[in-house]
């Protein structure tokens, strides 16, 4: 009787302190090792958040709902906006956006529109472990957006690219839902650049705000150098672990879902969520901005923080009542502008004769994150996991740019194969993409491995 009573009393205890440890989980726990980010690479986050607002607008010359200070945009340099009308359910309304200013071509797409009934069949459209890509796992329904999308405006991108003469980067960017998308679309561009006119890897980026989960831990880790996901503080959307489609099923009981979520957090161990290859994270390189901290009111001067996680990448899921505002568009323009402007005025007061930081050894320290962060993945035997961009595409390897031909040679190259080609040809990207459907940690097409093998 008095064991029996002994070990009630144990698991009480026990208890409590999950109850504890879960209920007093902050999100900047999750970044609290991380170093802070610096003014020139978080320059672009507040820019690319009012590009994804202006997708909102239907005439930029006059806004009805600006950010504070506007949207400093040239409605001029706006070439193309698509609404629900146009892309009949196949892909959220984006923008195609030329900014002379900082030389880039950027494509913006707006996040859910819970009123939308396509947005849900887009999301919905994934099982776990459904599709193979690129010797990983990501979302179906957000590969199949990203593939009509490259299909319907990839001629428009590239004629673009050319026009200004081949050195703007392309920039995808997305919220929410339309930064799995991007993020897509991102990895499929660098892999085959040479579709779009022969863009470089190094030329395409992506800006994930708020960032659905859409690629497996490998893939999330080798395109760390292209993808960029911004997070703010709670957001729960790149926190949970339960895949998108089982979230908009169980979104009238939220607190039952919260609640089995939580128990089969504490009770599957690390190493075997690490391990299963299906299972989908939040893509590329972290942003995260922190302003809250914990037992305190009210919200901080935010400070941003940033790494290449493996283990650990944003896996628990924190009980706030942030965590849907966090997730809005609004919220992350405005702490993201304040951010950076933050950064600005403690550089600028500490900066006298010379950075502390030059911009050529912060893009070094870059690189060796990325590949230490690739050296992490393998060394925990996560699935398929590369030690270096060498051995699975050295076409893409920014560091081998000097054996690649010119840039100039390029553009003549480019400008020949237009005149050769007939004007009515377009990239079939669905068959470009079927190159990557299938491709193990080799490189090679899983398809042409097993016809080769003789047994």
């Amino acid at each position: 009787m008095t064991f029996c009573c002994g070990l009630d009393y144990v698991v009480i205890l026990g208890y409590f302190r999950w109850a504890w440890k879960r209920c007093t989980y902050v999100g900047s726990y999750d970044s609290a090792t991380w170093p802070p980010a610096t003014p020139d690479e978080f320059d672009p986050v507040p820019r690319v958040c009012r590009l994804i607002l202006a997708v909102y607008e239907p005439d930029l010359r006059h806004p009805e709902f600006p950010p504070s200070g506007g949207y400093r945009l040239n409605p001029d340099w706006l070439v193309k906006r698509v609404n629900y009308d146009h892309t009949l359910g196949h892909a959220p309304p984006y923008i195609i956006y030329v900014d002379r200013d900082h030389r880039e071509i950027v494509l913006a797409i707006r996040g859910l529109n819970l009123a939308k009934e396509s947005d849900y069949e887009l999301l919905l459209d994934n099982r776990l472990g459904m599709q193979m890509f690129d010797g990983g796992y990501v979302h179906h329904g957000l590969l199949k957006s990203a593939t009509w999308l490259l299909n319907e405006e990839s001629e428009t991108l590239k004629g673009l690219w050319v026009e200004n003469g081949s050195n703007y980067d392309i920039v995808f960017a997305g919220h929410s839902l339309g930064s799995g998308v991007a993020s897509l679309m991102a990895v499929i561009a660098a892999n085959h650049g040479d579709e779009l006119g022969g863009v470089p890897r190094s030329k395409v980026r992506c800006y994930a705000v708020a960032p659905a989960r859409c690629m497996s831990l490998n893939l999330a880790v080798k395109y760390a150098d292209v993808v960029h996901s911004i997070i703010l503080q709670d957001d729960f959307l790149p926190r949970t672990p339960t895949p998108l489609e089982d979230i908009f099923k169980s979104i009238f009981c939220l607190p039952c879902l919260l609640h089995v979520v939580c128990l089969r957090d504490t009770f599957i161990p690390d190493g075997r969520k690490l391990r299963d290859p299906r299972r989908l994270f939040a893509p590329g390189r972290m942003y995260h901005i922190v302003e809250r901290k914990f037992c305190r009111c009210g919200r901080y001067p935010p400070e941003v923080r940033t790494a290449i996680p493996v283990d650990g990448r944003f896996e628990h899921i924190v009980l706030s009542c942030n965590a849907t505002s966090d997730h809005a568009i609004i919220w992350i323009e405005r702490e993201a502008e304040k951010a950076l402007q933050r950064m600005r005025e403690s550089s600028a007061e500490t900066v006298t004769t010379a950075p502390n930081i030059p911009k050529f050894e912060r893009l070094r320290t870059i690189e060796k994150e990325h590949k230490d962060a690739l050296e992490r993945a393998v060394s925990l035997d996560i699935p398929h996991a590369v030690k270096s961009l060498d051995k699975e595409n050295p076409d893409s390897n920014p560091q081998d740019e000097e054996s690649q031909p010119s840039q100039q040679e390029k553009s003549a190259d480019v400008a020949l194969d237009d005149k050769a080609r007939p004007h009515d040809a377009r990239t079939n990207w669905d068959e470009v993409i079927k190159k990557l459907m299938k491709r193990d940690e080799s490189g090679k097409p899983l398809l042409e491995r097993e016809t080769n093998d003789p047994m």
